[in-house]
C-alpha cells in the first residue's frame, strides 16, 4: 500500500518545493521558472512573491527581466494572467490553448454575444490589428467595431484575449513605473515562434515537482486542463504514489523534497493570489478549513503564513504620508507569533516602500 502523508507532511512538502521554508540564493529567472509561472493579475504581486522566496532579492531584477523581453505576463493556467519566463511562455502557452478556449467558449459571457460570427475571420482582424501597434483592450474594441458595428464592443475584443496568445507589455508590471493594460501579439513582442508540441506530460511533471504530492484534481485544478487521469496513468511507472488521510490517491516525482512534518516554518507574506494558496483542488494542506470562507472572501487583504499555513491577512495603507503595515490574525496568536509577523511584516514594507520613514505595523487583536 501507497504511504499515507498527513495533512501537516502534505503541507511541508508544499512550502519546500514553493520555495517558502528558508530563502534560496537563485535568480528571479530560475524561480519564476521552478514554480511554472506566478500569479500577476495584480502588477507587482510577483515582487512581493519573490522577496518572501530568495535571499536580497532586487525588484530591479525583475524588472529588468519583464523589460528585456525574458518574461513576459500572459494568459496561461485557468485563463489567468501568469508572469512566464518567455521559454516557458513559447513552449507552454500551445499546450493550454484548450483551457482558454474553453474559458470563453463555455465560461464567459463574452461567446453568447458572438454567436453566429465566424470567428477565424475575427482573430485574423484582431491579430492584423495587434500586429500593427500594441493596443489597450479598449482600443481594441473599437477598432474591431468598425469593422462589426451590431456587435458588443467588448466581447470583440475578449475573444481576441482569450483564443489569441497576447503579452501585456511595459511598462505594465514594472517596478517604479505605471501604464495602461496594453496588448500585443506574442510574436511581434518576443520575434519568437511558439513550440508545436501541445502534450501535458512536460507541463505535469513540473507542476508536481513544484506543488506535489497532489491528486488528478490537483492538477486538473491548478492547470485548468481536462480528462487527466489517463495521463498521469500514462505517467504512473515514472511517479511515486501515496494516499492522503481522506484516502485518495497522490501522484509525485522521485527524488522531490518530503520534509518531516515537524519541520520549522517561518512566517512568511505572500501577495495577491499567490500560487501556494492556488495550486490545488483540496487547499486545506496551506489554508485551515476554518478559515477559508473568511480567505475566499477577502477583497483587499493578501495572506500570511504563521507556522507553514495562513493565519493572518495583510494589507498595506496611506495615512497623512505614513504607510501602515495593517496584520490581522485569523486565530489567537502566540506572543512569539505576533512578534514574528512585526519583524517580518516590517521588512515586507520596508521592501515595497524603501523611503518611508515612519513605519506603524498593526496586529489586529
Amino acid at each position: 500500500m501507497p504511504d499515507i502523508l498527513t495533512t501537516r507532511r502534505l503541507n511541508r512538502a508544499l512550502l519546500a518545493r514553493q520555495m517558502l521554508l528558508r530563502r534560496r540564493k537563485r535568480s528571479a529567472l530560475e524561480v519564476i521558472e521552478h514554480l511554472v509561472g506566478m500569479q500577476a493579475q495584480v502588477p507587482l504581486a510577483p515582487y512581493v512573491g519573490l522577496w518572501s522566496r530568495l535571499h536580497r532579492f532586487r525588484p530591479e531584477e525583475l524588472a529588468e527581466l519583464i523589460e528585456s523581453r525574458r518574461a513576459v505576463r500572459a494568459s496561461m493556467m485557468r485563463a489567468t494572467l501568469h508572469l512566464m519566463s518567455t521559454r516557458d511562455y513559447l513552449s507552454l502557452r500551445p499546450v493550454l490553448q484548450s483551457v482558454l478556449e474553453r474559458s470563453f467558449l463555455s465560461g464567459s459571457p463574452f461567446a453568447r454575444q458572438l454567436e453566429g460570427m465566424d470567428l477565424d475571420e475575427l482573430l485574423a482582424a484582431g491579430r492584423a490589428l495587434l500586429d500593427q501597434k500594441p493596443r489597450t483592450r479598449v482600443q481594441l474594441s473599437r477598432a474591431l467595431s468598425e469593422r462589426w458595428p451590431d456587435r458588443d464592443e467588448a466581447s470583440l475584443a475578449y475573444a481576441c484575449s482569450y483564443l489569441m496568445p497576447l503579452v501585456q507589455i511595459p511598462p505594465r508590471g514594472v517596478w517604479g513605473k505605471s501604464g495602461q493594460a496594453t496588448w500585443l501579439t506574442g510574436e511581434s513582442w518576443l520575434g519568437q515562434a511558439f513550440g508545436v508540441d501541445r502534450s501535458p506530460d512536460a507541463l505535469i511533471l513540473r507542476y508536481l515537482a513544484a506543488f506535489g504530492p497532489s491528486s488528478v484534481s490537483d492538477v486538473q485544478a491548478w492547470s485548468g486542463l481536462a480528462a487527466l487521469r489517463e495521463v498521469l496513468e500514462r505517467l504512473r511507472p515514472q511517479l511515486r504514489t501515496f494516499r492522503d488521510e481522506h484516502g485518495r490517491e497522490l501522484f509525485d516525482v522521485p527524488g522531490a523534497p518530503l520534509p518531516d512534518p515537524d519541520t520549522p516554518a517561518p512566517v512568511r507574506f505572500l501577495p495577491e493570489f499567490d500560487n501556494a494558496t492556488l495550486g490545488h483542488a483540496d487547499r486545506s494542506r496551506i489554508i485551515p478549513e476554518e478559515h477559508r470562507a473568511r480567505v475566499v472572501t477577502s477583497r483587499d487583504w493578501r495572506l500570511a503564513l504563521v507556522d507553514g499555513s495562513v493565519r493572518a491577512m495583510w494589507t498595506i495603507r496611506h495615512e497623512g504620508g505614513r504607510t501602515i503595515l495593517e496584520i490581522e490574525p485569523l486565530e489567537r496568536l502566540s506572543k512569539a507569533a505576533q512578534d514574528e509577523l512585526v519583524a517580518e511584516g516590517t521588512k515586507l514594507l520596508r521592501f515595497v516602500d524603501e523611503d518611508g520613514r515612519d513605519v506603524i505595523v498593526r496586529v489586529r487583536r
